[in-house]
């Protein structure tokens, strides 16, 4: 929506471009299955874990290369054709579509497009990880027409689609062979900081290629939200076409994936992320046995607490998450989570920056009973919340609502002076909820105009945007709004907390200096 400055799931942090790496995401994964007496590539007794840095990185690289593969894949997508200003001519005097313009059957014209990446096999009879980005259809939906596997020896395998997840970014692929080479998955939660790393695979398609480095850091989250947002950074290189290949460290187990990079430019610069093995290799186990993953589910919208929502509820900063929106039915409503509650503690664990309400819910066991430590109007209780089972992407987009921006009242008015906040405010009406698009149902105050150089027009609220409490009070007239902020002035806070909805989109919070007003 605009009103807070948190990570959204695109892969951008601070104007750096997170790019997915549609040839390059980094997968290790691996069953350690053993068959006609065959060993992975990275069994313990084919190589000796070495301390430090080694010499070369050559004999490590030689007995994991082969397990590591290239993945191809080809789809046949609509192409728009350009508009030709003769064709409504054409038609209306019966000529019918330009010469060479006619498609058999009225077909539209067609391109073959594809993409080339990586993946690693993780037994011997074939089953290979990659990412779900590169077998996901070009338009997001479904998956591309073919799939081609390429071994370091050049054989091509045609590859069967097991099961994919897009939550986690991951995919499980079949090819039909035996003696296969393959490589198991390792311990990432014994990685450290520093650590050596190496990563395999096809950057820009130049396959089979070796880059090494450390561990920069671990827990690295870069949208603030799901199951899957705590990432090994690395400094090996990782580029376009790394996607689904394996990060090894130096006993040559796998223990992530390089499945994204954060680059100004989406080339390498140093900041190449993997997904954890911890995290990858359920997802992958519960693929090959036919299951969708598991994950556990709150029904809540979030917010992180940035610097004015804490100083409006007197909180310190980042000591948890907001409740912006309830799913009703879902685990948090049954449980009495409401609007505004601050979420600090998830089983017995703090909620932090790097340990969101997300991530500590999604990692439950679906079914179990979670105590959910709350703040609610400044005093603390602890909730018995019985963890749900997220559901479908789609289901959740339709959660999320339209995203609409709402109504056409963008242009600049002057603001009227005295308005608290930097505000003009009006009562909603049925005839402004119509022309902004907010539900009939919502009750608040619309902002008219907003003055420019205002801490309200910093945090990104604009005109046409729905009040609907200040202070956790909800509010119906400008006179409420205007007697919210002078109570906060009189007990010396310094920012107000504002509950707004934006068309169709879902309510956020947002915290308002006051201290200069």
């Amino acid at each position: 929506m605009g009103f807070s400055k948190e990570f959204r799931p695109v892969r951008y942090a601070y104007g750096v471009a997170a790019a997915l790496l549609l040839g390059g995401t980094a997968f290790s994964v691996a069953t350690g299955q053993v068959g006609g007496g065959q060993i992975a590539q990275n069994a313990p007794a084919q190589i000796a874990p070495r301390a430090g840095a080694p010499l070369s990185f050559a004999d490590l690289a030689a007995r994991l290369q082969p397990a590591v593969v290239n993945i191809s894949t080809k789809q046949r997508v609509a192409v728009r054709r350009q508009s030709d200003p003769f064709e409504e001519f054409f038609r209306r005097f019966g000529g019918g579509a330009p010469q060479g313009q006619q498609q058999q059957g009225g077909q539209a014209p067609t391109r073959e497009t594809g993409s080339l990446g990586s993946g690693f096999i993780i037994s011997p009879d074939g089953y290979v990880v990659t990412n779900n980005h590169l077998i996901q259809g070009a338009n997001g939906t479904g998956t591309v027409d073919s799939v081609t596997v390429i071994l370091t020896d050049r054989k091509e395998y045609p590859a069967r689609i097991v099961g994919r997840d897009s939550a986690s970014d991951l995919a499980l692929l079949k090819i039909e062979g035996t003696n296969l080479p393959y490589v198991n998955w390792g311990d990432s939660t014994r990685a450290r900081v520093g650590d050596w790393v190496v990563a395999i695979g096809n950057p820009y398609g130049l396959g089979g290629t070796v880059t090494a480095g450390i561990i920069s850091a671990l827990h690295r989250g870069i949208t603030g939200v799901g199951a899957y947002d705590r990432y090994i950074q690395t400094d090996a290189s990782i580029n376009m076409g790394n996607s689904g290949g394996p990060m090894f460290d130096m006993s040559g187990n796998v223990i992530g994936v390089n499945s994204a990079l954060i680059s100004p430019t989406g080339a390498s610069v140093g900041i190449g992320l993997a997904i954890p093995a911890e995290a990858a290799k359920p997802v992958i186990d519960a693929l090959r046995r036919g299951q969708a993953p598991q994950r556990g589910y709150l029904g809540v919208g979030l917010q992180p607490l940035d610097e004015n929502i804490a100083a409006s509820l007197s909180l310190p900063k980042d000591t948890g998450e907001i409740v912006r929106s309830v799913v009703p039915g879902e685990a948090a409503a049954r449980s009495g989570i409401q609007q505004g509650d601050v979420i600090v503690r998830v089983g017995g664990q703090d909620v932090t920056p790097d340990q969101t309400v997300s991530y500590l819910i999604a990692n439950s066991t679906v079914g179990s009973k979670v105590p959910v430590d709350i703040i609610r109007d400044g005093r603390r209780r602890t909730l018995a919340v019985t963890v749900g089972q997220r559901p479908s992407e789609e289901v959740l987009a339709r959660q999320a609502g339209s995203g609409g921006e709402g109504g056409q009242m963008n242009e600049e008015r002057p603001v009227a002076p005295g308005t608290a906040l930097g505000l003009s405010l009006q009562a909603l009406n049925p005839d402004i909820a119509r022309a902004i698009n907010v539900p009939a149902t919502v009750r608040g105050v619309v902002v008219t105009a907003v003055d420019a150089s205002s801490d309200a027009a910093e945090k990104g609220i604009r005109r046409g945007d729905v009040i609907l409490s200040v202070n956790r009070q909800p509010v119906t007239t400008p006179a409420a709004v205007l007697a919210q902020v002078e109570a906060a002035r009189r007990a010396n806070r310094t920012s107000v907390l504002l509950l707004l909805k934006r068309g169709a989109s879902p309510e956020a919070f947002v915290g308002v200096d006051i201290s200069n007003r």
